[in-house]
């Protein structure tokens, strides 16, 4: 792939690009009341519900959330409270990038346009977008497309906004299950997995692995 030089570098953004901090969250909330081995296994279900929650049909990011928690709750003998749901949801726009993001990015920027795919709300995004510090040529949300990731329609939408095929994008993410599965899916060829550590490596959907994104200027050969 040294040699591929697409039209658009698209990524995911929460997780890839931006520290996601819901397992911190919920520590913040819950850890008083949890012991660790309990804890874990809460972080280990808010994921999963996380995941379920965004299956169907789209809705907000905060009903995401508040259903998700509230299941997770249920699940572990947690009492649930909103208002807890509604901090962890606020904390979205605060988040900031890992710490090889700004460098990694700019040494593609000025060659490549950037994209972003995101499962979020088009009012917290840019907060995050803006901490990156590199320029992108578009933002595109699942709220805009009317669907998460990982079904189809928003990298479609994405496609279809940009243009292009999916054999003209190289799609960077850290994550299988939200993004490179169904990119494998939708016939994108070329694929960077980030490896952040959460989750394990899986060559059948063909990717090559950075272990941050200061390795992506030497994919695309720059």
């Amino acid at each position: 792939m040294a040699s591929f030089r697409p039209k658009y570098i698209t990524f995911d953004c929460y997780g890839t690009l931006t520290h996601f901090q819901m397992a911190e969250a919920a520590r913040d909330l819950y850890g008083s009341r949890l012991d660790e081995p309990r804890m874990q296994e809460f972080i280990k279900n808010f994921a999963a519900y996380r995941l379920d929650e965004i299956m169907g049909d789209w809705k907000p990011y905060a009903d995401v959330v508040h259903n998700a928690l509230e299941r997770t709750c249920k699940r572990n003998g947690v009492a649930f409270s909103p208002d807890d749901a509604r901090m962890v949801y606020e904390r979205v726009p605060t988040w900031g990038p890992h710490a090889d993001v700004p460098a990694g990015l700019a040494k593609v920027a000025k060659e490549i346009p950037l994209v972003i795919l995101s499962n979020a709300m088009n009012a917290q995004i840019m907060s995050n977008v803006e901490k990156l510090g590199a320029p992108f040529h578009a933002v595109y949300t699942a709220e805009q497309a009317q669907a998460y990731k990982p079904r189809f329609k928003g990298f479609e939408y994405m496609l279809d906004m940009l243009g292009c095929g999916p054999e003209d994008i190289l799609h960077c993410s850290s994550s299988f299950r939200y993004d490179l599965m169904s990119a494998h899916d939708l016939g994108i060829k070329n694929k960077v997995w980030v490896n952040r550590g959460h989750e394990p490596a899986n060559p059948y959907y063909g990717y090559v692995e950075i272990s941050d994104i200061s390795g992506l200027a030497g994919v695309v050969g720059l």
